[in-house]
């Protein structure tokens, strides 16, 4: 209310639940039902809050830096907001995916559904969970890591620790990994942007 404040970002668990606080949201926002960042909007009628989704082009610009021809399809794991944004983008990408959660639902499978074949047939690989962050670290999605090879890429959104046990699982397999540290810096870039503008 004093004006000094422009903004601020949201992170796990808060990016469905702040909705309902917000006067408005942006389309991409709107589009993916979930929020990272915020805008604080002065208006003639007051304080405004404005809602938007920067995870979007944060992950974008971080996964392209590491897609190759073979990335065909995904594995998205995890329902929450982060995934949902990863989702979105994968859309854009036209990377066909399949989301894995602890329990099945429309649109969505089981880490018990995830066999073998898929996971060694489908080369993009993302864990949109906090398992694994700290200071939780011995924490890991529960795939056959196995199946991995030297044609899989690994994203971990979490970046703390940087080396988290799902990419290091992958790594002794030979998969490129990597973690969500650049998304991290380039979605807080698109927010910086948001609010000087």
């Amino acid at each position: 209310k004093e004006g000094q404040l422009v903004g601020l970002n949201v992170t796990v668990p808060y990016k469905q639940k702040v909705i309902p606080y917000l006067h408005t949201l942006s389309e991409t926002a709107e589009s993916i039902g979930a929020v990272n960042t915020i805008s604080f909007l002065r208006t003639d009628d007051g304080l405004k809050l404005k809602g938007d989704n920067t995870d979007v082009s944060g992950f974008r610009r971080s996964l392209e830096e590491h897609l190759k021809n073979q990335h065909t399809s995904a594995l998205v794991l995890g329902t929450g907001g982060s995934s949902r944004a990863v989702c979105f983008v994968l859309e854009q990408l036209g990377i066909e995916y399949t989301v894995v959660s602890r329990s099945a639902a429309e649109g969505r499978i089981s880490y018990g559904d995830l066999d073998k074949e898929r996971v060694a047939g489908t080369f993009l690989i993302i864990n949109t969970t906090p398992l694994g962050m700290h200071p939780q670290i011995d924490t890991f999605p529960e795939i056959p890591y196995g199946q991995l090879t030297s044609h899989h890429l690994l994203f971990d959104l979490v970046y703390n620790p940087g080396l988290t046990r799902f990419l290091a699982m992958g790594e002794e397999k030979g998969a490129e990994i990597v973690n969500g540290y650049d998304m991290l810096v380039y979605q807080a870039e698109a927010s910086w942007k948001i609010w000087n503008t």
